[in-house]
């Protein structure tokens, strides 16, 4: 029970921390951005808020100026399903792909943020 308190408290302030410092996003023409925008379709992140590697994934989101479609396991009951049923396991970050018909799974924030930004240019 305190550890689980504890680790809540922690969380907020590795939250809010966040929410203060956050990186200022790349500016682009608006034909770069549509084209950065369309690099990122059919990618989802799979994450938890206060998670400090979920939260360095999300910066570097907030950076490259792109959005994906994230998906909180804390939240929804159904995505920690997907997860589990897609992925084979519950760990997060993990970045769902979903290009020409096919579905792979990401783990690892740095390995994450590694392939974004590759598809991004």
């Amino acid at each position: 029970m305190l550890l689980k308190a504890l680790r809540t408290g922690a969380g907020l302030i590795i939250v809010g921390l966040d929410r203060l410092t956050r990186p200022k996003a790349i500016v682009r023409s608006e034909e770069q951005q549509q084209k950065a925008q369309a690099a990122v379709e059919g990618l989802s992140l799979y994450q938890l808020n206060a998670c400090p590697f979920c939260i360095k994934t999300r910066r570097a989101l907030r950076k490259l100026n792109v959005e994906i479609d994230i998906r909180d396991i804390g939240k929804n009951k159904a995505y920690r399903e997907e997860l589990a049923a897609g992925g084979g396991r519950v760990k997060v970050p993990c970045l769902q792909i979903q290009k020409e018909g096919a579905v792979s799974w990401m783990y690892e924030s740095d390995d994450i943020i590694s392939y974004i930004q590759k598809q991004v240019g």
